[in-house]
């Protein structure tokens, strides 16, 4: 492919806009591209994934556009974030063009009877969510931050460690229902033993289990033992990488940080690092906006009440938080975080208890991101030997 580089001018310069919004799909991409002289729209089909053919194309109106006007063009381009993940941005940038993500999400659609909705229609809303950006009206829409490719690239071992618990816990159910269903329990499928243990057992009436049931068992104790030899491969991967000496502001050094607090394995460490902290947040209120653990008031005239967590944010992330909240409550009894648990719910149970650790994970989210960024520990906590 002909790589062909633009000279992006500052856009404080004397020099008109050239905007290009994408509708991506698998089999064909669509271009629409808005001239600055002109103030037309053209759409422009091709083929998907076919980069050399967008660059040609942008390349070639550019040019146009310059003629027209007399001036130079900068070129500014969006497309909805989806299936292609962040390729196209890094290609586009790497040509000069200023480009947006933008999260599908937060585009305002109307809400008047049924909406249309074709490629066309969504293109030229797309254009101008990205004129609006350019205006400076930075709330039109919510822009993705996206990670460089190696913090993409380092948060791919805890996703795919909690991808593989989860397939684990699904194998393991399946057989244990399966051997539910002529009478038998005491099972254990994840040991080495599996095979000499289905060998020796019988169904309610004493009788050995059908062929085919046993045979479709067998499989599933195969592949649920492969499972478990890819997470535990996964777990040495991790380990010898926080072995590893590193200086308190990189990744695998805050990583290391959050390990010496009670209560903070390993594998939580590292998918906090590499979900949440390796990003630069301006405040608290930033942060569990990320986590989607912030309020969502509902107030129209004297109606005035709160619907709970936006659930906005990541949810990995929320879900990390939540389960970390419970295990600070059993290992850091004595900080002041579990003292502010226990003085709000006392000795409540149920309800009350899961709403008050929804609140306790936020705060203690803040208190590790103060105590990565700032150096504060939290207070009263307690930390490994």
């Amino acid at each position: 492919m002909k790589t062909i580089a633009f000279e992006q001018p500052s856009a404080a310069a004397d020099c008109a806009t050239l905007f290009v919004a994408l509708e991506l799909s698998k089999s064909k991409w669509l271009v629409g591209i808005h001239l600055p002289a002109s103030g037309k729209l053209s759409e422009h089909s091709i083929p998907g994934g076919d980069l050399g053919a967008l660059l040609a194309l942008i390349g070639k109106k550019r040019v146009q556009a310059e003629a027209a006007s007399g001036r130079k063009v900068r070129v500014v381009s969006c497309f909805e974030a989806g299936f292609d993940g962040f390729w196209l941005h890094r290609a586009l940038s790497a040509h000069g063009i200023d480009n947006r993500v933008i999260d599908p999400a937060s585009i305002p659609q109307p809400r008047k009877a049924r909406r249309k909705k074709t490629d066309r229609l969504d293109l030229k809303g797309l254009l101008r969510l990205l004129m609006a950006l350019e205006r400076g009206e930075s709330r039109a829409c919510q822009v993705v931050h996206v990670p460089m490719l190696e913090e993409e690239d380092e948060r791919r071992r805890s996703r795919e460690r909690k991808r593989l618990v989860s397939e684990r816990c699904q194998h393991t159910n399946r057989i244990g229902g399966l051997l539910m269903t002529h009478g038998i329990r005491g099972f254990v499928p994840r040991r080495k033993d599996w095979q000499k243990q289905l060998d020796g057992l019988r169904a309610w009436d004493g009788q050995p289990l059908p062929a085919r049931l046993k045979a479709e068992i067998a499989r599933e104790c195969e592949r649920l033992h492969l499972i478990i030899k890819q997470i535990a491969r996964v777990d040495a991967e991790l380990k010898a990488a926080a072995k590893e000496p590193a200086p308190a502001g990189t990744a695998a050094g805050r990583i290391q940080s959050m390990c010496k607090l009670r209560g903070i394995g390993l594998t939580s460490a590292a998918s906090l690092e590499h979900e949440v902290y390796f990003r630069t947040f301006a405040n608290r209120r930033q942060l569990g906006g990320y986590f989607g653990l912030g309020s969502s008031p509902w107030q129209s005239g004297s109606v005035a009440r709160d619907q709970g967590i936006a659930k906005s944010g990541n949810p990995r992330a929320r879900t990390l938080a939540i389960e970390l909240a419970w295990l600070w409550l059993r290992h850091q009894p004595e900080s002041a975080l579990s003292r502010w648990f226990h003085a709000k719910v006392g000795e409540a149970k149920g309800r009350l208890r899961r709403i008050a650790v929804v609140a306790l994970a936020r705060k203690l989210m803040v208190a590790l991101w103060r105590y990565l960024t700032m150096g504060v520990i939290p207070e009263g906590a307690v930390f490994n030997a």
